[in-house]
This record gives structure tokens, sequence and C-alpha cells, in this order.
């Protein structure tokens, strides 16, 4: 996402996995007070990513736009 903007990502309602449109991504857990220290993650060459904050898979849909979950 060089050049980009990373788009960041919560989990307010505590869903096991959510799927996205970006392999390069912030997760912040959920929104203040209860999120945690927020973290670049970036799946790399796998489709899937967990959190190792909050657990939440994070699966890659090519279907989706950059910010749609």
């Amino acid at each position: 996402m060089a050049g980009g903007t990373i788009p960041h990502f919560q989990n307010d309602a505590g869903h096991p996995a959510i799927d996205i449109g970006v392999k390069e991504f912030m997760c912040t857990g959920a929104n203040p007070p209860f999120d945690h220290p927020h973290v670049f993650l970036d799946m790399g060459d796998d489709n899937e990513k967990v959190c190792p904050y909050c657990s939440t898979l994070y699966r890659y849909s090519a279907k989706l736009k950059a910010t749609e979950t």
C-alpha cells in the first residue's frame, strides 16, 4: 500500500472472522476505550491473518473494496 492510506479495521461486535478487501491493514481491536495497541498487519502471500492482540481472523476477499468489510 505504499503511497496510499492503510485502512483501519475494528471488531466492536466481536465477530470471530471479518472479510476485508486488502492484505495490508491496521487492527485497532474495538473503538475506544476498548481498543488495543494499534497494530499493522500484512497477509503477504496468504489470504488470512489473525490479530495477535484480539485474535480476530481477517480474511482477504477480492470482491470487496479497500475499506469494505
